[in-house]
């Protein structure tokens, strides 16, 4: 089994597409829906393997696109996944220079 359909599997299992026919979520699962996904619902196990399936970069993309412009939401998901995943040195700071940043284009 790849990596991919075990943190698919485990997505299921968890209830993260509960609205979704299943078969259809193992066909038309995107590399973005995935990561975003596994971020919000899974373990540091899922996740670890997130990290062997994609390039960092590309997690962080769309970790800043869908979680960190969510602010509060997420805050302490957000924090923790800055400092351990990303080796951002002030997680604070950048949480809410980001945030600042996407509201800042909304307004424009």
């Amino acid at each position: 089994m790849s990596i991919r359909e075990q943190i698919a599997d485990k997505l299921i299992a968890v209830g993260g597409f509960w609205s979704y026919d299943e078969k259809s979520v193992r066909q038309n699962l995107s590399d973005e829906q995935l990561i975003e996904a596994t971020l919000e619902k899974l373990d540091l196990d899922e996740i670890d393997l997130l990290f062997q399936l994609f390039p960092a970069k590309k997690i962080k993309e769309v970790w800043q696109r869908t979680m960190v412009v969510q602010g509060d939401y997420y805050h302490s998901l957000n924090r923790f996944y800055a400092w351990y995943y990303f080796n951002i040195r002030y997680p604070d700071r950048y949480l809410k220079a980001m945030l600042t940043r996407h509201l800042s284009k909304l307004i424009a």
